[in-house]
């Protein structure tokens, strides 16, 4: 079963980097997440609200889980074929790597050509922050940000769960980050609304966010530190981010391209202080962008080859067992 899931995550790979993520297609994510808006105007009111977040996501995961296990049991018995290809399609709906860099892009070209209002209107699409004041450096830097933390979110932690589960559990996962990003704030709305969502995102990134910070160090070169320091800089820099994942994908990039994030946002009117990761060896530029980019590129490809790696070496212990 190892080696379809393999299949079927190299064929979901490469699917999202031609097609990516088309605005008028269907998408399981799209329909998850109309599930848990209307979940979340029925159960998040009154009392026991951290006991109602826990029911709502129950119910998604369930959902996600049951119908994805359906539609690839049913494939998988018509062909072996028909199954990998299906399969493939279900997890190439759970990354967004082509989505991701195309976000990135947006941002950058408006941003090169002087186009601050652009840039900003840009940026606001995928960062929670207030954007209308942001100079080219703050703006550079959530777009980096983001990039380099959806890295993980948006690309290899659906890969590294599809190897365990394959398809359902690549489902499930994109259910509990939507689930995470739809309702779980520390505010007054979702603090124990969204408490579980936020806890087990925690808990499902926690490996695949560490394992891409250090593939990002592996594979891309760099002219900033010494590798010694570079590891340094991102087992220290790393735990300075308020999640427990994001740190790692963030403090790889800041370290690899000499720049430092984190810093002052506001949100909404209201300023917040995040703690900083890396040296500021150089400004914030906008070719930063594209380097963020391209370190995910880099990442992305050297996780599927260690996903193949990891997954053979499973697949022969196993059967020199049997």
């Amino acid at each position: 079963m190892i080696l379809t899931h393999l299949y079927a995550i190299t064929l979901a790979f490469f699917l999202d980097v031609l097609i990516g993520d088309p605005p008028k297609w269907p998408h399981p994510v799209k329909w998850i997440g109309t599930l848990i808006s209307r979940l979340d105007q029925k159960l998040n009111t009154g009392h026991y609200k951290k006991q109602k977040g826990m029911v709502m996501l129950v119910i998604v995961l369930l959902l996600a889980f049951g119908l994805t296990v359906a539609i690839t049991y049913l494939a998988y018995q018509l062909h072996m074929i028909a199954g990998i290809i299906v399969e493939a399609i279900l997890i190439f709906t759970t990354i967004a790597q082509k989505s991701l860099r195309q976000a990135g892009m947006d941002v950058f070209r408006p941003l090169v050509e002087g186009d601050m209002s652009e840039a900003r209107l840009k940026l606001s699409y995928i960062v929670g922050r207030d954007t209308d004041q942001l100079d080219e450096g703050e703006i550079v830097r959530g777009t980096v940000e983001t990039v380099a933390e959806n890295t993980s979110d948006g690309i290899t932690a659906p890969l590294f769960w599809a190897l365990i589960g394959g398809a359902p559990l690549a489902m499930v996962y994109r259910a509990i980050n939507t689930c995470d990003s739809m309702v779980g704030y520390r505010n007054d709305k979702y603090g124990e609304f969204g408490w579980a969502s936020a806890k087990l995102d925690d808990v499902v990134n926690w490996i695949p966010s560490r394992l891409t910070g250090f593939l990002m160090l592996l594979g891309y070169p760099s002219r900033y530190h010494q590798w010694k320091k570079r590891w340094l800089i991102l087992w220290t820099d790393a735990e300075r981010h308020p999640s427990p994942n994001s740190g790692w994908t963030e403090a790889a990039v800041a370290t690899l391209l000499g720049i430092q994030l984190g810093g002052r946002n506001v949100y909404k009117g209201v300023v917040s202080y995040r703690e900083k990761m890396g040296q500021p060896l150089v400004p914030l530029k906008a070719i930063h962008i594209r380097k963020t980019i391209s370190i995910m590129h880099f990442a992305s490809v050297l996780f599927l080859i260690l996903l193949w790696l990891g997954g053979l070496i499973y697949y022969g212990i196993t059967n020199s067992w049997s």
